[in-house]
Protein backbone atom coordinates (compact mmCIF):
# COMPACT_ATOMS: atom_id res chain seq x y z
CA UNK A 1 0.00 0.00 0.00
CA UNK A 2 1.42 3.26 -1.18
CA UNK A 3 1.79 5.76 1.62
CA UNK A 4 0.94 8.56 -0.72
CA UNK A 5 -2.60 10.26 -1.45
CA UNK A 6 -2.98 11.90 -5.05
CA UNK A 7 -6.33 12.85 -5.65
CA UNK A 8 -7.85 15.85 -7.67
CA UNK A 9 -11.72 16.76 -7.84
CA UNK A 10 -13.40 20.25 -9.15
CA UNK A 11 -16.10 22.19 -6.94
CA UNK A 12 -19.68 21.46 -8.47
CA UNK A 13 -21.25 25.01 -8.64
CA UNK A 14 -24.40 23.97 -6.38
CA UNK A 15 -21.95 23.30 -3.48
CA UNK A 16 -20.88 27.30 -3.94
CA UNK A 17 -21.33 29.64 -0.82
CA UNK A 18 -20.60 26.67 1.29
CA UNK A 19 -17.61 26.23 3.55
CA UNK A 20 -14.47 24.39 2.60
CA UNK A 21 -14.41 22.21 5.37
CA UNK A 22 -17.83 21.43 4.43
CA UNK A 23 -17.33 21.06 0.82
CA UNK A 24 -14.13 19.10 1.24
CA UNK A 25 -16.08 16.29 3.75
CA UNK A 26 -18.49 16.07 1.08
CA UNK A 27 -16.19 15.82 -1.93
CA UNK A 28 -13.89 13.17 -0.14
CA UNK A 29 -16.23 10.96 1.74
CA UNK A 30 -13.27 8.07 2.31
CA UNK A 31 -11.89 10.43 4.98
CA UNK A 32 -12.59 11.06 7.97
CA UNK A 33 -13.13 14.83 8.93
CA UNK A 34 -10.98 15.15 11.14
CA UNK A 35 -8.34 14.13 9.45
CA UNK A 36 -9.93 16.52 6.21
CA UNK A 37 -9.35 19.51 8.46
CA UNK A 38 -5.58 18.51 9.38
CA UNK A 39 -4.98 18.40 5.72
CA UNK A 40 -6.56 21.44 5.34
CA UNK A 41 -4.29 22.93 8.01
CA UNK A 42 -1.47 21.41 7.21
CA UNK A 43 -1.91 22.67 3.30
CA UNK A 44 -1.98 19.16 1.77
CA UNK A 45 -5.64 19.95 1.01
CA UNK A 46 -5.84 23.49 -1.39
CA UNK A 47 -8.01 25.25 -3.10
CA UNK A 48 -6.45 26.21 -6.90
CA UNK A 49 -3.30 25.43 -5.51
CA UNK A 50 -3.72 27.66 -2.58
CA UNK A 51 -3.99 27.24 1.00
CA UNK A 52 -6.94 28.63 2.87
CA UNK A 53 -8.79 28.23 5.50
CA UNK A 54 -11.65 25.49 6.68
CA UNK A 55 -14.27 27.88 6.92
CA UNK A 56 -13.38 30.43 4.45
CA UNK A 57 -16.29 29.38 2.03
CA UNK A 58 -15.75 28.45 -1.57
CA UNK A 59 -17.63 29.81 -4.62
CA UNK A 60 -18.26 26.95 -6.97
CA UNK A 61 -15.88 25.41 -10.02
CA UNK A 62 -12.56 25.28 -7.96
CA UNK A 63 -10.02 22.21 -8.17
CA UNK A 64 -9.86 20.86 -4.68
CA UNK A 65 -6.31 19.05 -4.65
CA UNK A 66 -5.51 16.37 -2.34
CA UNK A 67 -1.42 15.67 -2.16
CA UNK A 68 -1.01 13.81 1.15
CA UNK A 69 1.02 11.45 2.74
CA UNK A 70 0.57 9.20 5.78
CA UNK A 71 2.49 9.31 8.45
CA UNK A 72 3.07 6.50 11.18
CA UNK A 73 0.71 7.04 13.86
CA UNK A 74 2.19 5.73 17.18
CA UNK A 75 5.26 4.12 18.26
CA UNK A 76 4.01 0.74 18.78
CA UNK A 77 6.63 -2.24 17.47
CA UNK A 78 5.18 -5.19 15.19
CA UNK A 79 5.15 -8.65 17.40
CA UNK A 80 5.22 -11.98 15.87
CA UNK A 81 1.68 -13.01 17.74
CA UNK A 82 -0.47 -15.50 15.84
CA UNK A 83 -3.36 -14.29 14.90
CA UNK A 84 -6.28 -16.86 13.75
CA UNK A 85 -7.49 -14.73 10.49
CA UNK A 86 -10.78 -15.57 9.52
CA UNK A 87 -10.55 -13.34 6.06
CA UNK A 88 -8.43 -11.05 4.60
CA UNK A 89 -8.84 -8.59 0.97
CA UNK A 90 -6.46 -5.89 0.21
CA UNK A 91 -9.65 -3.62 2.26
CA UNK A 92 -10.39 -5.27 5.99
CA UNK A 93 -9.63 -7.94 7.62
CA UNK A 94 -11.71 -10.13 9.68
CA UNK A 95 -9.90 -12.49 12.99
CA UNK A 96 -10.69 -14.83 15.78
CA UNK A 97 -9.50 -12.78 18.99
CA UNK A 98 -8.59 -15.66 22.03
CA UNK A 99 -9.15 -15.06 25.17
CA UNK A 100 -6.29 -13.19 27.32
CA UNK A 101 -5.08 -11.03 24.69
CA UNK A 102 -5.55 -7.45 24.82
CA UNK A 103 -6.60 -5.58 22.14
CA UNK A 104 -4.69 -2.20 22.24
CA UNK A 105 -1.78 -1.21 23.95
CA UNK A 106 -2.51 0.91 27.03
CA UNK A 107 -1.00 1.45 30.60
CA UNK A 108 0.43 -2.06 31.95
CA UNK A 109 -0.17 -3.24 27.96
CA UNK A 110 2.44 -1.68 25.80
CA UNK A 111 3.34 -4.99 24.39
CA UNK A 112 1.87 -8.41 23.70
CA UNK A 113 -1.40 -6.67 22.19
CA UNK A 114 -3.66 -7.72 18.91
CA UNK A 115 -2.38 -3.78 17.76
CA UNK A 116 1.13 -5.43 18.20
CA UNK A 117 0.54 -8.86 16.18
CA UNK A 118 -1.46 -6.87 13.60
CA UNK A 119 1.39 -4.47 12.81
CA UNK A 120 4.05 -7.47 12.48
CA UNK A 121 1.21 -9.33 9.73
CA UNK A 122 0.89 -6.21 8.21
CA UNK A 123 3.13 -3.38 8.18
CA UNK A 124 1.23 -0.53 6.51
CA UNK A 125 -1.16 -0.68 9.28
CA UNK A 126 1.27 1.58 10.84
CA UNK A 127 -0.50 4.41 8.68
CA UNK A 128 -3.70 3.66 9.69
CA UNK A 129 -5.38 5.13 13.15
CA UNK A 130 -5.14 2.57 15.63
CA UNK A 131 -3.66 0.29 13.22
CA UNK A 132 -7.06 -0.11 11.54
CA UNK A 133 -8.56 -1.37 14.87
CA UNK A 134 -12.27 0.36 14.88
CA UNK A 135 -14.29 -1.58 18.19
CA UNK A 136 -12.38 -4.03 20.43
CA UNK A 137 -13.52 -6.89 22.61
CA UNK A 138 -12.41 -7.28 26.19
CA UNK A 139 -9.24 -9.08 26.64
CA UNK A 140 -10.86 -11.94 27.85
CA UNK A 141 -13.85 -12.05 25.15
CA UNK A 142 -13.36 -14.17 22.41
CA UNK A 143 -14.33 -14.13 18.85
CA UNK A 144 -14.66 -11.76 15.41
CA UNK A 145 -13.37 -8.33 15.35
CA UNK A 146 -13.03 -6.87 11.79
CA UNK A 147 -10.01 -4.44 11.05
CA UNK A 148 -9.46 -1.98 8.42
CA UNK A 149 -6.36 -1.86 5.85
CA UNK A 150 -7.39 1.40 4.30
CA UNK A 151 -8.66 5.00 5.34
CA UNK A 152 -10.93 4.62 2.79
CA UNK A 153 -12.17 0.94 4.80
CA UNK A 154 -12.02 2.63 8.64
CA UNK A 155 -13.91 5.52 7.31
CA UNK A 156 -16.87 3.16 6.37
CA UNK A 157 -16.19 0.69 8.90
CA UNK A 158 -16.45 3.43 11.88
CA UNK A 159 -19.61 4.88 10.18
CA UNK A 160 -21.74 1.13 9.99
CA UNK A 161 -21.01 1.43 13.61
CA UNK A 162 -22.63 4.46 14.30
CA UNK A 163 -25.25 4.19 12.08
CA UNK A 164 -25.81 0.47 13.60
CA UNK A 165 -25.60 -1.29 10.24
CA UNK A 166 -22.46 -3.36 11.32
CA UNK A 167 -24.15 -6.81 12.98
CA UNK A 168 -22.29 -7.89 16.05
CA UNK A 169 -23.99 -11.23 18.04
CA UNK A 170 -22.16 -12.92 21.17
CA UNK A 171 -23.62 -15.78 23.09
CA UNK A 172 -23.37 -15.78 26.95
CA UNK A 173 -23.59 -18.12 29.80
CA UNK A 174 -25.28 -16.52 32.75
CA UNK A 175 -25.88 -17.03 36.40
CA UNK A 176 -29.55 -18.13 37.22
CA UNK A 177 -32.43 -19.05 35.67
CA UNK A 178 -34.02 -17.23 32.80
CA UNK A 179 -37.83 -16.98 32.55
CA UNK A 180 -37.71 -15.33 28.40
CA UNK A 181 -35.30 -13.18 26.32
CA UNK A 182 -35.70 -9.38 26.08
CA UNK A 183 -34.62 -5.94 25.35
CA UNK A 184 -32.25 -4.31 27.76
CA UNK A 185 -32.13 -0.20 27.06
CA UNK A 186 -30.34 1.23 29.78
CA UNK A 187 -27.23 3.93 29.33
CA UNK A 188 -23.82 3.14 30.19
CA UNK A 189 -20.92 5.17 31.72
CA UNK A 190 -18.13 4.92 33.70
CA UNK A 191 -18.41 3.74 37.31
CA UNK A 192 -18.72 6.50 39.79
CA UNK A 193 -16.24 5.57 42.43
CA UNK A 194 -14.26 2.46 40.34
CA UNK A 195 -12.96 3.88 37.39
CA UNK A 196 -12.41 0.18 35.76
CA UNK A 197 -15.59 -0.45 35.39
CA UNK A 198 -18.75 1.10 33.17
CA UNK A 199 -22.27 0.81 35.32
CA UNK A 200 -25.90 1.75 34.21
CA UNK A 201 -26.55 5.37 34.46
CA UNK A 202 -29.19 7.50 33.57
CA UNK A 203 -26.61 10.25 32.48
CA UNK A 204 -24.70 7.56 30.48
CA UNK A 205 -24.84 7.13 26.82
CA UNK A 206 -27.21 5.13 25.19
CA UNK A 207 -26.90 1.26 25.06
CA UNK A 208 -29.46 -1.44 23.92
CA UNK A 209 -28.84 -4.95 23.56
CA UNK A 210 -31.49 -7.57 22.75
CA UNK A 211 -31.25 -11.32 24.00
CA UNK A 212 -32.77 -14.19 23.42
CA UNK A 213 -32.63 -17.72 25.49
CA UNK A 214 -30.81 -20.93 23.34
CA UNK A 215 -31.17 -22.97 26.43
CA UNK A 216 -32.24 -22.73 29.90
CA UNK A 217 -29.87 -24.87 32.60
CA UNK A 218 -31.23 -25.70 36.14
CA UNK A 219 -28.97 -22.99 38.01
CA UNK A 220 -27.95 -20.91 34.56
CA UNK A 221 -28.79 -19.42 31.00
CA UNK A 222 -27.21 -19.75 27.89
CA UNK A 223 -28.13 -16.89 25.48
CA UNK A 224 -27.33 -15.22 22.07
CA UNK A 225 -27.46 -11.36 21.92
CA UNK A 226 -27.47 -8.81 19.58
CA UNK A 227 -25.86 -4.81 20.32
CA UNK A 228 -27.63 -2.63 19.05
CA UNK A 229 -25.08 -0.05 20.72
CA UNK A 230 -21.29 -0.95 21.45
CA UNK A 231 -20.61 0.44 25.02
CA UNK A 232 -17.69 -0.59 27.11
CA UNK A 233 -18.41 -4.23 28.48
CA UNK A 234 -22.19 -3.72 27.31
CA UNK A 235 -23.19 -6.84 27.99
CA UNK A 236 -21.77 -7.20 31.41
CA UNK A 237 -23.22 -4.41 32.95
CA UNK A 238 -26.51 -4.95 31.08
CA UNK A 239 -26.87 -8.64 32.30
CA UNK A 240 -25.71 -7.75 35.49
CA UNK A 241 -28.32 -5.02 36.29
CA UNK A 242 -30.90 -7.81 35.21
CA UNK A 243 -29.72 -9.76 37.68
CA UNK A 244 -27.94 -11.74 35.59
CA UNK A 245 -23.94 -11.63 35.37
CA UNK A 246 -22.02 -13.80 33.50
CA UNK A 247 -20.53 -16.57 34.42
CA UNK A 248 -16.32 -16.36 35.23
CA UNK A 249 -16.92 -12.96 35.12
CA UNK A 250 -14.93 -10.88 38.23
CA UNK A 251 -15.65 -7.67 37.44
CA UNK A 252 -19.42 -7.87 38.03
CA UNK A 253 -20.25 -10.85 39.36
CA UNK A 254 -19.29 -10.53 43.56
CA UNK A 255 -19.76 -14.61 43.24
CA UNK A 256 -21.20 -17.23 41.97
CA UNK A 257 -24.42 -18.12 43.00
CA UNK A 258 -24.88 -21.56 42.79
CA UNK A 259 -28.63 -23.20 43.15
CA UNK A 260 -28.54 -26.42 45.82
CA UNK A 261 -27.70 -29.52 43.50
CA UNK A 262 -25.48 -28.53 41.44
CA UNK A 263 -23.04 -31.42 41.00
CA UNK A 264 -19.31 -31.68 41.89
CA UNK A 265 -18.35 -31.58 38.18
CA UNK A 266 -19.92 -28.08 37.78
CA UNK A 267 -18.98 -26.43 40.51
CA UNK A 268 -15.17 -27.61 40.23
CA UNK A 269 -15.49 -26.52 36.72
CA UNK A 270 -17.32 -22.99 37.70
CA UNK A 271 -14.80 -22.32 40.16
CA UNK A 272 -11.70 -22.46 37.83
CA UNK A 273 -13.90 -20.68 34.94
CA UNK A 274 -11.78 -17.59 35.26
CA UNK A 275 -13.03 -15.62 32.31
CA UNK A 276 -16.63 -13.93 31.70
CA UNK A 277 -18.66 -16.18 29.16
CA UNK A 278 -19.11 -14.48 26.38
CA UNK A 279 -17.99 -14.83 22.84
CA UNK A 280 -18.76 -12.44 19.42
CA UNK A 281 -20.16 -15.21 17.56
CA UNK A 282 -21.44 -13.61 14.47
CA UNK A 283 -20.50 -10.44 12.47
CA UNK A 284 -22.33 -8.82 9.69
CA UNK A 285 -20.73 -5.59 7.46
CA UNK A 286 -20.86 -4.10 3.87
CA UNK A 287 -17.45 -4.36 2.47
CA UNK A 288 -16.24 -1.10 2.27
CA UNK A 289 -15.22 -1.21 -1.71
CA UNK A 290 -17.80 -3.84 -3.14
CA UNK A 291 -20.82 -2.86 -0.79
CA UNK A 292 -21.37 -6.49 -0.64
CA UNK A 293 -23.19 -7.83 2.32
CA UNK A 294 -21.00 -10.14 4.35
CA UNK A 295 -21.12 -12.43 7.39
CA UNK A 296 -19.03 -14.62 9.20
CA UNK A 297 -19.76 -16.76 12.01
CA UNK A 298 -17.21 -18.79 14.55
CA UNK A 299 -17.56 -21.93 16.65
CA UNK A 300 -17.16 -21.65 20.49
CA UNK A 301 -13.88 -22.09 21.84
CA UNK A 302 -12.89 -25.10 23.84
CA UNK A 303 -13.58 -23.66 27.14
CA UNK A 304 -17.08 -22.62 26.34
CA UNK A 305 -17.95 -25.68 24.60
CA UNK A 306 -16.80 -27.77 28.03
CA UNK A 307 -18.68 -25.48 29.91
CA UNK A 308 -22.03 -26.11 28.46
CA UNK A 309 -21.22 -29.91 28.06
CA UNK A 310 -20.86 -30.13 32.26
CA UNK A 311 -23.86 -28.25 32.23
CA UNK A 312 -25.84 -30.34 30.12
CA UNK A 313 -24.71 -33.47 31.71
CA UNK A 314 -25.17 -32.13 35.16
CA UNK A 315 -29.04 -31.28 33.49
CA UNK A 316 -29.20 -35.27 32.73
CA UNK A 317 -28.15 -36.13 35.87
CA UNK A 318 -30.63 -34.65 37.89
CA UNK A 319 -33.70 -35.27 35.41
CA UNK A 320 -32.40 -39.17 36.30
CA UNK A 321 -33.00 -38.44 39.59
CA UNK A 322 -35.87 -36.65 40.13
Amino acid sequence: MSNKISETVEVPYEEGNRRFDQVAAKLFPDYSRSRLQQWIKDGQLTVDGKTIRGRDKLVGGETLTLEAELEAEGEWLPEDIPLDIIYEDDDILVLNKPSGLVVHPAAGNYTGTLLNGLLFHCPDLVQIPRAGIVHRLDKDTTGLMVVAKTLQAQTSLVAQLQDRSMGREYEAVLQGPMISGGTVDEPISRHGTQRTKMAVNPMGKEAITHYRILHRFPSHTYIRCKLETGRTHQIRVHMTHIGHPLVGDRTYAASQRLKKGVGPKLRDLLGKFDRQALHAKELTLIHPRTTETMTWEVELPDDFVELLNTMADDQDEKEEHD
